[in-house]
């Protein structure tokens, strides 16, 4: 994922947290004045990613939110869990250095599925053909995200 994509959907979450947005068209306008020029697709994509849903309201109508019951789980978040445990053949660790193997041609699929599912304390992936490195933050460390995606990759 983009640095910019990440940002926009800082944002979004933000304006969801923050304001009653009541339509995708305002949410195109209020990350164009932040200085992110989007289409309603776009906008419609990140919604879906960052897990928002709209709402009924009593007083402003239906508007958009972001479920705070963990148990609601994201189209990426269901992504991953399905590409971790479908290509997923190890995980090793190395200080803040997650190095996971695939099957040929499969790790790009992984790498992918974990950037659009923002996991915390991803910094990032760079994957090749059978094997992809994910760069932990520190406070986190190698270990508990490498154990984050084991519980990922086995369903909860």
């Amino acid at each position: 994922m983009s640095p910019l994509t990440a940002t926009r959907r800082r944002l979004l979450r933000r304006f969801l947290a923050e304001r009653m947005v009541t339509s995708q068209r305002q949410l195109v306008a209020m990350l164009a004045k932040e200085g992110h020029p989007v289409t309603q697709a776009t906008v419609s994509r990140d919604l879906d990613v960052i897990g928002a849903v709209k709402v009924p309201g009593r007083d402003a109508g239906p508007h958009y939110e972001i479920p705070t019951d963990p148990a609601v789980v994201t189209e990426a978040e269901r992504t991953l869990s399905r590409s971790l445990s479908e290509f997923v053949e190890s995980i090793s660790v190395s200080l803040n250095t997650v190095v996971v193997h695939t099957p040929p041609g499969a790790a790009h699929l992984v790498a992918g599925s974990i950037d659009r599912a923002e996991v915390e304390g991803v910094l990032g992936t760079v994957a090749g053909d059978d094997t992809l490195v994910v760069v932990a933050d520190e406070g986190i460390g190698g270990a508990a995200l490498a154990e984050e995606l084991e519980r990922i990759g086995a369903g909860g």
